[in-house]
């Protein structure tokens, strides 16, 4: 680390410490464009043995649990790179030179599962009915299927997916680590429109590093470090893809191509079913070519908009239509019939 980015992160220290609380949102508002102080901690959080490790995670957490959305969000971009950090230290069993980072990862866990009233929180997902016309589908072009949800919809047969309440947690261990680390991502996913460009770089690096290291391909990728195999599990797999998914299609098309085969090829040494599924699924949902979008700009997911009911209906083949068409085809025949 250079003597400039260390006086970079320094003064970034001393200057939160002195910072007077009404000028607090001013200074979340202008920190997102120090990209000098942003490459400068990602330096510090690749170094373990770093002296200046220790303040800056004690500085992100206090940024975290100020309530402060842009501080919170500033935290959140260094979350994947923390995190591989935190996995590869732990691969290595140099547990000691990760205590600030554990304890960094731990503290946004306990401030994530409650609410400010201190309050466990308790997630729920409504799958969505097919029966219900969205910008992927209309209800109608789907034939039989259609009747079947549309019968069941009124009986509000909806089917909601819970998550919560999670525990506090004092420690990681081999038990908790990816409960822990899991949340974090979905935490992170949560948040992805406000994450920069080098955030979602970091994210498809860690996630090709922990898919690959230990393993043959590690030498395919040229990655060096540590050559021991990171334990992954099947859900924290899952919340990797959120990510690739969405770096996809916000400027990051070749990372997030090298990162996806690397989940994959992890996944079937795994025999994992559900990244497999996600991982395949978005695989043949990508376009043949890469994307060639602005990283600025507006983020979103081109999608083909299925015909509405009214376009369809001039052209629907119905058992009417069918009945009238073998009428007309029997009256042409027995015509020809009387002719000769």
């Amino acid at each position: 680390m250079f003597t400039s980015e260390k006086g970079v992160v320094e003064e970034w220290l001393s200057e939160f410490k002195t910072l007077p609380e009404t000028s607090l949102p001013n200074y979340a508002t202008n920190l997102k464009d120090k990209s000098s102080l942003v490459s400068s901690l990602y330096k510090v959080i690749q170094e373990p043995q770093s002296e200046l490790l220790e303040p800056v995670c004690h500085q992100l957490f206090e940024f975290y649990r100020s309530g402060e959305e842009q501080l919170l969000r500033f935290t959140l971009q260094f979350l994947p790179e923390l995190i591989w950090c935190y996995l590869a230290v732990s691969a290595s069993r140099n547990v000691h030179s990760s205590g600030c980072i554990e304890a960094l990862l731990l503290g946004v866990y306990n401030l994530e599962i409650v609410d400010k009233q201190g309050h466990s929180k308790v997630l729920s997902f409504t799958i969505p009915s097919l029966s219900k016309p969205s910008v992927y589908h209309e209800p109608s072009s789907i034939g039989s299927m259609a009747l079947t949800e549309s019968a069941l919809s009124q009986h509000g047969l909806s089917k909601v997916v819970y998550s919560g309440p999670h525990p506090q947690r004092e420690m990681l261990t081999a038990q908790n680590r990816f409960e822990v680390l899991t949340f974090l991502l979905l935490c992170y996913n949560a948040a992805l429109t406000y994450m920069p460009s080098v955030s979602l770089q970091s994210l498809c690096h860690i996630c090709s590093r922990i898919c690959v290291c230990g393993y043959p391909r590690q030498h395919v990728r040229k990655y060096k470090g540590i050559s021991s195999r990171v334990p992954v599990s099947s859900g924290f797999m899952v919340q990797m893809l959120t990510g690739i998914y969405f770096a996809f299609y916000n400027g990051e098309w070749d990372l997030a191509q090298k990162a996806l085969d690397d989940i994959i090829y992890r996944a079937q040494l795994e025999l994992y079913p559900e990244p497999l599924l996600v991982a395949n699924a978005i695989q043949a949902s990508l376009p043949h070519g890469a994307m060639k979008s602005s990283k600025e700009g507006t983020r979103c997911i081109q999608v083909e908009i299925t015909p509405t009911s009214s376009r369809i209906s001039r052209n629907a083949v119905t058992s009417m239509s069918i009945r009238g068409h073998r009428w007309k085809r029997h009256a042409i025949i027995l015509s020809y019939h009387l002719q000769f």
